[in-house]
C-alpha cells in the first residue's frame, strides 16, 4: 500500500516547514542555544504545521546527529522513528480528544516523573487537539507544568485557543504560545509543484490553482486532494479532471451568471440554476465560489489585484468593469453573507439560490433615499432649478409698502417725476433688492390639543376651595382627549413638512413616515 503524499512528504527540518519562519527559526535557535523551554502551545488552524513542528522539535532534541543550526539529520534511527510517529521510549504523542479526562492527565504526570533513556536525551509529550481537555484535566497538570522535571518537554497543539483561554487561563502562563498562519495559495502551488514535480506527474497551472483554492489554506487538505485527483486516471492533471474528482463547478459557470447580472437578464436565472441542479452541483459550493467571483469583480472596480482567477476569468471581470458599481457588488456580498445561515438549515435551497440571483439582476430598481431627495428637489434638472429659485425669491406683494408715503406722487404724475430727477441717475448700478426675513414657524394645534391645553391651562376656579375636585374630575372622565404616540409622530412630522418642502415632496411620493 501507497504511502499518502501528506505523510510521504511530511517535512523533517525547521525549514522544510512552509510559512511558519516566525515558529520554526525560534524553536531552530532555542536548540542552538540550550534554551529549550518546558512547554509550548503552537495555535493555528487545520493543516498549517502544528505536529510537524512537534515532531521536528522532538527530533531535533533527541537527533544522533544534531547539526550545529538545530537542524536534526532527519536519517538517524531516532529521527526516522519520530517522524514516521512511531513508537520511541522518548516521544509520546497523545490525542487529547478521546483521553481527555483527569485521570488520564494524573497517569501522563506519573509518567513524566520517569528520566529519558539517556543522559543527552528529552522526553517529549505531544498533546494534540489539545483544547478537548476538561479543566480538571488541566488543573491536574498545572503543577508539573510549572514545575516540571529535568529534560521534560511538554508540547500542546490547537485549533482553538480561546477554549484554553476560557477553561484554564492560568496554563497559558506557563505555556510559550505560538500562533502559525494559514498558507497563502502561492505557497501551496509551489508545494504542489514540488511533490509532483518528484512524483513525475506533470499538472497544469490551473489544475494546481484549483487544488490551492479548495485547500482553504490548509497544506495537509491540498496533499490529500492532489492524491485523490491523482487516483482517477492516468497522464497530465489538468483542471477538468480537478473539477470531475473534488465536484467543483465550473469557471465558465459562474462568469455566465455575472454575466446575466450585469446585463440585468433576470429571467434566464432559473434556466442556469435548473442546469446547475441536473448537474448534481452542491449549492453550497456554488455559492461560495460564486462570493470569490464577485469579490474578484469588485477588486477588478476597484482597480485592485483579483488573486485565485484564471487569466480568462479575468479577462471576463474586466469587461464588466464599467457595468457594476462597488456599491452594488458591496450589496451583492451583503446578502450572501446574510444568506448563509438560512441557506444550511433550508429544504428548498434552490428556491433560495433562484431568489438571490433575481435580485442580483435587479438591484439596478433599488434607489437610495439620497437620490430620491436629490431627484425631488432638483439636484440634477433645469426644472428643478427653476423650482429652487422661484421658491429662494420673494413674492413682490411682500416687497411693496402697506401705505403710501404722503411724498410719493399719483400715478399719473409718475411719468413726470422720472423725467425730472437727476440725469445721471441711470448710470447708477442697480441695487439688490433684499427679500424680507422668512417669518417664524407657526403649526396650528389640531382640536384636541386645543381641548388639553385649555383643560391644562389654570382657571381662575382652580383659586377656589373645589379645585382638587375639579381636577380630580377632569382626570377620571373618559370623554377627554388623551395624548399619544401616533399624533406626537404625526404633530412633529407635519411640523418637519412645513419647515422643508423637499422633504414634504418626497413624503407626499413615496408615502413615508417618521420612525424616531
Amino acid at each position: 500500500m501507497s504511502l499518502a503524499l501528506a505523510r510521504k512528504y511530511r517535512p523533517k527540518s525547521f525549514a522544510g516547514v512552509a510559512v511558519q519562519s516566525h515558529v520554526s527559526d525560534t524553536l531552530r535557535g532555542a536548540i542552538a542555544r540550550g534554551r529549550v523551554a518546558h512547554g509550548y502551545l503552537l495555535c493555528g488552524p487545520r493543516g498549517t504545521g502544528k505536529t510537524t513542528l512537534a515532531r521536528v522539535l522532538a527530533m531535533a532534541l533527541n537527533c544522533e546527529n544534531k547539526q550545529s543550526d538545530g537542524e536534526p539529520c532527519g536519517e538517524c534511527v531516532s529521527c526516522q522513528r519520530i517522524w514516521s510517529g512511531s513508537s520511541s521510549l522518548d516521544v509520546v504523542e497523545i490525542d487529547a480528544a478521546s483521553n481527555r479526562g483527569v485521570d488520564d492527565a494524573r497517569e501522563l504526570r506519573e509518567r513524566a516523573m520517569y528520566a529519558p533513556s539517556g543522559e543527552d536525551r528529552y522526553k517529549v509529550y505531544i498533546v494534540d487537539e489539545a483544547h478537548m481537555l476538561t479543566r480538571e484535566a488541566w488543573n491536574a497538570l498545572l503543577k508539573i507544568l510549572e514545575e516540571p522535571p529535568p529534560r521534560v518537554v511538554f508540547v500542546f497543539a490547537t485549533t482553538e485557543p480561546q477554549k484554553i483561554a476560557q477553561s484554564a487561563a492560568p496554563v497559558l502562563s506557563r505555556l510559550q504560545r505560538f500562533d502559525l498562519k494559514r498558507i497563502g495559495i502561492p505557497e501551496i502551488t509551489r508545494r504542489l509543484e514540488t511533490v509532483l514535480g518528484s512524483e513525475k506527474i506533470p499538472a497544469t497551472a490551473d489544475a494546481l490553482g484549483m487544488i490551492a483554492r479548495s485547500a482553504d489554506g490548509s497544506m495537509r487538505d491540498a496533499l490529500s486532494l492532489t492524491d485523490q485527483v491523482i487516483s482517477i486516471g492516468e497522464g497530465e492533471l489538468t483542471a477538468d479532471r480537478v473539477r470531475e474528482a473534488l465536484g467543483l463547478v465550473p469557471e465558465d459557470e459562474y462568469l455566465g451568471v455575472i454575466d446575466l447580472i450585469a446585463t440585468k437578464k433576470a429571467g434566464d436565472i432559473f434556466e442556469t440554476v435548473r442546469r446547475l441542479a441536473d448537474g448534481g452541483v452542491d449549492f453550497g459550493v456554488f455559492l461560495s465560489g460564486l462570493g470569490d467571483m464577485i469579490r474578484a469583480q469588485l477588486a477588478v472596480v476597484l482597480n485592485g489585484r483579483a488573486d485565485g482567477i484564471s487569466p480568462h476569468a479575468l479577462a471576463s471581470l474586466e469587461a464588466h468593469r464599467d457595468e457594476f458599481a462597488a456599491s452594488d457588488l458591496l450589496r451583492m456580498l451583503q446578502m450572501l453573507s446574510t444568506i448563509e445561515p438560512q441557506f444550511r438549515r433550508s429544504s428548498q435551497q434552490q428556491l433560495l439560490v433562484e431568489m438571490l440571483l433575481v435580485r442580483f439582476a435587479l438591484l439596478d430598481r433599488s434607489v437610495t433615499i439620497e437620490e430620491v431627495l436629490q431627484t425631488l428637489g432638483g439636484g440634477g434638472t433645469r426644472g428643478g432649478e427653476e423650482r429652487t429659485v422661484a421658491r429662494a425669491r420673494p413674492p413682490q406683494t411682500d416687497a411693496r409698502p402697506a401705505t403710501r408715503p404722503a411724498s410719493q406722487s399719483s400715478p399719473a404724475q409718475a411719468p413726470h417725476a422720472s423725467h425730472s430727477s437727476h440725469p445721471a441717475a441711470k448710470d447708477l448700478p442697480a441695487q439688490p433688492v433684499l427679500s424680507p426675513p422668512t417669518p417664524p414657524l407657526r403649526v396650528t394645534p389640531s382640536a384636541e390639543q386645543s381641548a388639553i391645553a385649555t383643560q391644562a391651562a389654570p382657571s381662575k376656579s382652580h383659586e377656589g376651595p373645589g379645585w382638587r375636585a375639579e381636577l380630580d374630575q377632569t382626570a377620571a372622565s373618559s370623554a377627554r382627549p388623551r395624548l399619544t404616540t401616533e399624533a406626537v409622530r404625526q404633530e412633529r412630522l407635519a411640523m418637519l413638512r412645513a419647515q422643508d418642502p423637499v422633504l414634504d415632496a418626497a413624503v407626499r411620493e413615496l408615502d413615508l413616515d417618521l420612525l424616531d
